[in-house]
């Protein structure tokens, strides 16, 4: 649906459901600082609070500090409005869980079974009561730093906020582990998140580290819940190698558990040959942050992440953190004594090329005419590259990756798998 007032309203009537049964549910709110967040906060604590459940508002703060602070308060429900890094019209609403981790998809498809529902409204001392919570945001500060083993003394660093919710949190995060702070993309007006800075748009950061002088800097999305790095040469580091970097100091200090990294089948293959020299293995899932966090917890690992930046650091974190992470990216570089462009050198990426082939017949993805073609590719890259064909899960579209020796070849094998999909799959 698309997210307006009154649907805000319903949502946070629905999701209160997810804490039904408990005497007095507690739910926490959070919210970048979009625009739209002011009223649609607003209207999802009247479900909310409507529905005989106690508000928490916490006002402007990253979508891992609200998880955080779902499990830190013994909330029953966190809700955060964010459209991550999207531009500021578009807006959305997160749901987690108790503990804080984001809804299975079982419990979303019974949020959206409940939309509109008739039910016995609480009246009366029933009716949920709504209060303001603004100062947890030093609760969430102190817990990730209290994460870190040291402090950032020395290191000169340029962090780009997005104009988003980490503009507050990660400059006095990083003032206080010791690091020189130089903030961009730390004032929000409501509109301008997203707006040429972020994750998204790493140019002017990497323009104002090398101006600057500065060790390194890093972007976060607009919701904060990831991170990508540029060196003191203003070349990017991605999440790839921010997970290369972590995963091998983990591995040094004992604490990457089982040896073991999960990551989507995105990542590129230059990781995989960084981890296997590394003596770590690494665990394939399908693209996206859940799935990823699924397979942590189901065996039993501790890190994990995506090519985007989202990493996840899960003794620290219920889902990815992207001040969470640079800090501990940071902290890598101050305990090596390396600069980052020295750290990032250990995962060398290969090329890699990505199609969008739209308008297709997305059943036809196994197609013999492209299984054949596919086999074809994969017998002339050997093991210096690999193909990846991947319906949208939301979009008629299938999606050609190729990583190649060679930006060239890469190019020229998804040119031409990207023709088959046309034909094969039409």
């Amino acid at each position: 649906m698309d997210l307006s007032v009154a649907a805000a309203h319903v949502l946070g009537d629905a999701g209160a459901f997810t804490a039904t049964g408990l005497k007095r549910p507690v739910a926490v709110v959070g919210r970048d600082p979009r625009a739209s967040g002011e009223f649609l906060e607003a209207a999802v604590v009247a479900g909310l609070a409507s529905s005989g459940v106690d508000v928490l508002r916490l006002g402007v703060l990253p979508t891992p500090a609200v998880a955080y602070l779902t499990a830190e308060l013994g909330a029953d429900l966190g809700v955060m409005l964010s459209a991550s890094h999207n531009p500021a019209p578009d807006n959305g609403i997160k749901f987690l869980t108790r503990g804080g981790f984001k809804l299975s998809d079982t419990a979303e498809d019974e949020i959206e079974t409940r939309l509109g529902e008739s039910w016995d409204r609480p009246v009366g001392a029933s009716v949920g009561r709504v209060r303001e919570a603004y100062g947890e945001a030093d609760r969430y500060i102190s817990h990730v730093l209290g994460s870190l083993d040291g402090r950032l003394d020395g290191l000169n660093v340029v962090i780009d906020c997005a104009h988003g919710a980490a503009h507050m949190v990660a400059p006095e995060a990083l003032l206080r582990a010791g690091a020189t702070v130089k903030s961009i993309g730390a004032r929000p007006d409501g509109l301008n998140i997203n707006d040429g800075v972020g994750s998204t748009h790493l140019e002017k950061l990497q323009q104002v580290v090398v101006s600057e002088g500065a060790d390194l800097g890093v972007a976060y999305d607009g919701d904060a819940d990831r991170c990508l790095a540029v060196d003191h040469t203003g070349a990017i580091v991605d999440g790839d190698q921010i997970m290369a970097i972590l995963a091998i100091a983990m591995r040094e200090r004992g604490l990457l558990k089982q040896e073991t990294v999960v990551a989507t089948v995105m990542s590129n293959l230059g990781f995989k040959i960084a981890m296997r020299e590394a003596g770590i293995k690494v665990i394939e899932t399908a693209v996206g942050d859940r799935y990823v966090l699924e397979r942590m917890k189901a065996d039993g690992y501790n890190f994990g992440g995506e090519q985007s930046g989202h990493v996840i650091m899960l003794d620290h974190a219920t889902t990815g953190d992207g001040l969470l992470t640079s800090l501990h990216l940071m902290a890598a570089v101050v305990k090596s004594g390396r600069t980052l462009r020295e750290l990032a050198s250990a995962m060398t990426p290969l090329p890699q090329v990505l199609v969008n082939v739209r308008g297709v017949d997305k059943a036809k993805a196994s197609a013999p005419e492209l299984a054949e073609a596919v086999l074809a590719a994969e017998a002339e890259l050997g093991e210096s590259g690999r193909v990846l064909i991947r319906p949208s899960g939301t979009e008629p579209m299938i999606r050609v990756m190729v990583e190649a020796a060679s930006s060239d070849q890469a190019t020229q094998i998804a040119d031409r798998l990207a023709e088959v999909v046309r034909t094969a799959c039409a």
